[in-house]
C-alpha cells in the first residue's frame, strides 16, 4: 500500500508577505525551528523518500528530513507554487480582496478564473497532478514525504479525494506551515488519515515562538 504524507513547507523568512513561484525565497529562523522538529516526527514514520520543489524554502524544509531518514532526497520542479503575478512580495487590503474573490469563483465552478498574470485552479491543476501520479507510480507500495506549497497541497487534495472537489476549498480547512495530509491509495482516488494536521512537534514550536511574527496568508 501506498502512504504519502502531503505537506506544506515550513515559515519563510517574510511570513507577512505572500510569495508565489516568483519569490525564491528561504526559511526564516521560526522555519528552520519548524523544520528541525519535524524532521524525527518524520523519522518515526519511517519515510522510504522526500520529494520537494526545488524551491529554497521546501528544499531547506525536506532536506533535513532525508538526511535524518537516511533516505533520498528527490527534486520535481513542477511542484512549484502558485504563480501570483504582480503580486509577489505583497501584501495588504488589495491582495486580500483578490484573493477572496479567486475563491469565491473557484468554488462556484469557474476553475478556470485567475486574476492578470496568477495561475487558475485548472492550471495548477494540470501543472502539478501529474508530477503526484508520477511519483506515486515510481514509489507504488513504498511510503513517501512531499514537501510542497500551500496551494499546492489544496489543489492536490481537492482533485485527489473522494467526495472533495474545488467548492469545497474552505471547508477542506487552512494550508499551515508543515501541516501535514496522511494519504494512502485506494484504486484510482486516495483515502486521508489525516488532513491538514500540524504535528505536535511543530505545535509546539508554534506555542514557544518568541519573535514577533507578523500576518501569514495562508491557502
Amino acid at each position: 500500500m501506498t502512504t504519502i504524507w502531503l505537506a506544506r513547507h515550513a515559515e519563510t523568512a517574510t511570513p507577512y508577505l505572500v510569495h508565489g513561484a516568483e519569490s525564491d525565497i528561504g526559511l526564516g529562523e521560526h522555519g528552520r525551528l519548524q523544520a528541525a522538529a519535524i524532521a524525527p516526527w518524520f523519522r518515526e514514520r519511517g519515510p522510504d523518500v522526500v520529494v520537494s520543489s526545488r524551491m529554497v524554502r521546501a528544499v531547506d524544509t525536506a532536506a533535513p528530513i532525508a538526511a535524518l531518514c537516511g533516505v533520498p532526497h528527490e527534486i520535481e520542479p513542477e511542484f512549484h507554487e502558485r504563480k501570483v503575478g504582480r503580486f509577489s512580495q505583497m501584501t495588504g487590503e488589495e491582495v486580500d480582496v483578490v484573493w477572496k474573490e479567486t475563491v469565491r469563483r473557484w468554488e462556484s465552478g469557474e476553475i478556470g478564473y485567475s486574476y492578470q498574470g496568477m495561475e487558475s485552479f485548472s492550471q495548477i491543476t494540470n501543472r502539478v497532478l501529474p508530477v503526484f501520479q508520477r511519483v506515486a507510480d515510481r514509489h507504488t507500495g513504498k511510503r513517501v514525504a512531499i514537501i510542497v506549497h500551500g496551494v499546492v497541497c489544496k489543489v492536490l487534495l481537492l482533485n485527489i479525494l473522494k467526495d472533495y472537489g474545488p467548492s469545497d476549498w474552505t471547508r477542506l480547512g487552512k494550508a499551515m506551515n508543515l501541516s501535514v495530509s496522511e494519504l494512502v491509495q485506494e484504486g484510482e482516488l486516495w483515502r486521508a488519515n489525516a488532513l491538514l494536521a500540524v504535528p505536535e512537534p511543530v505545535t509546539l514550536v508554534n506555542a514557544n515562538r518568541t519573535e514577533k511574527g507578523g500576518k501569514r496568508p495562508e491557502a
